[in-house]
């Protein structure tokens, strides 16, 4: 076999090989998909749940004075990103989306962000993190994540640095694909607190807190909080390995083109190599032929 060849076959090897790591990548990824989706489709009910609790709470508090309101100049931001590769554009646009947004709101930044990749990302756009935290390995660890968040965000506050908090993350569209969102966290909407507030209830019997409301609205409303940084993390999540799942087939399309390549061209070496041995054989042949021709 010529060497030509015998480079040939072992990039057909090494090709095939690496067709099989493309598959499983594709195959995790696929499942993690599905496991993040579920994930934030079984927050609906609780979702829900939570919505109708603080609307008792609400609409209980239109007849209460009004609590002082501070403000500070201190802003929070939570960015949720990725802390592996072969996700494309996936942080960078994370990253580009969240300088944007933030160049809008006057001052001083305190910046979380969960995602070793998205934190270099947010560096090259002028953004330095204040802390940054790995991701979670699997969904229920998404739980202890957002939990760590909200004590930082507690204590942050407590000491009067930060008085708006502001949320950014991917979130899945249909077709593998996905877009920047953001979600004001802190203070809550006072629109969106009236809204809730006048929302109908969806039973005859109206509900009322009992015992301290404020205190109530406070547990309710951190419930809230958990509920929407869960929900950031796996739609970021759930939009990465769907980038990744499209980055592992094209990944698999080009390598299958490639060793249609390389395998054509090694058929066509082969032939060669077979013409040249067949030839070679004829030519002893006949040259035995012509010696065995008896003389006159």
């Amino acid at each position: 076999m010529s060497e030509g060849a015998t480079v040939l076959q072992r990039t057909l090897a090494r090709g095939r090989d690496l067709a099989d790591v493309v598959r499983t990548m594709k195959a995790m990824a696929a499942s993690s998909i599905s496991q993040y989706e579920n994930a934030v489709h079984a927050l609906n009910e609780y979702d829900l749940s939570m919505q109708l609790a603080l609307a008792a709470s609400f609409r209980q508090a239109l007849s209460e004075p009004p609590a002082h309101s501070r403000r500070d100049d201190g802003i929070g931001v939570l960015v949720f990103g990725s802390d592996q590769g072969l996700v494309g554009q996936f942080n960078e646009q994370l990253a580009g989306f969240v300088a944007e947004q933030l160049a809008a709101l006057p001052g001083q930044r305190h910046i979380w962000v969960v995602g070793e990749r998205v934190r270099a990302r947010l560096d090259e756009n002028g953004l330095r993190a204040d802390a940054s935290l790995p991701l979670p390995g699997s969904i229920q660890a998404i739980t202890a994540l957002a939990g760590r968040l909200l004590i930082d965000l507690e204590n942050a506050r407590a000491q009067g640095l930060v008085d708006q908090v502001y949320l950014f993350h991917n979130r899945p569209l249909a077709g593998a694909l996905y877009q920047p969102a953001s979600q004001r966290l802190l203070p809550l909407d006072a629109a969106w607190q009236r809204q809730l507030a006048q929302r109908p209830w969806p039973t005859q019997s109206l509900p009322e807190v009992l015992f301290d409301n404020l205190r109530t609205r406070l547990v309710l409303v951190r419930e809230y909080l958990q509920v929407s940084l869960f929900r950031a993390c796996a739609e970021s999540m759930a939009s990465e390995n769907a980038c990744r799942l499209a980055a592992m087939q094209r990944a698999e399309k080009n390598i299958e083109t490639l060793l249609e390549n390389v395998q054509r061209q090694y058929h066509r070496i082969r032939q060669s190599a077979m013409d040249e041995e067949l030839f070679d054989v004829l030519v002893g042949v006949e040259s035995l032929d012509v010696r065995q021709v008896p003389r006159k």
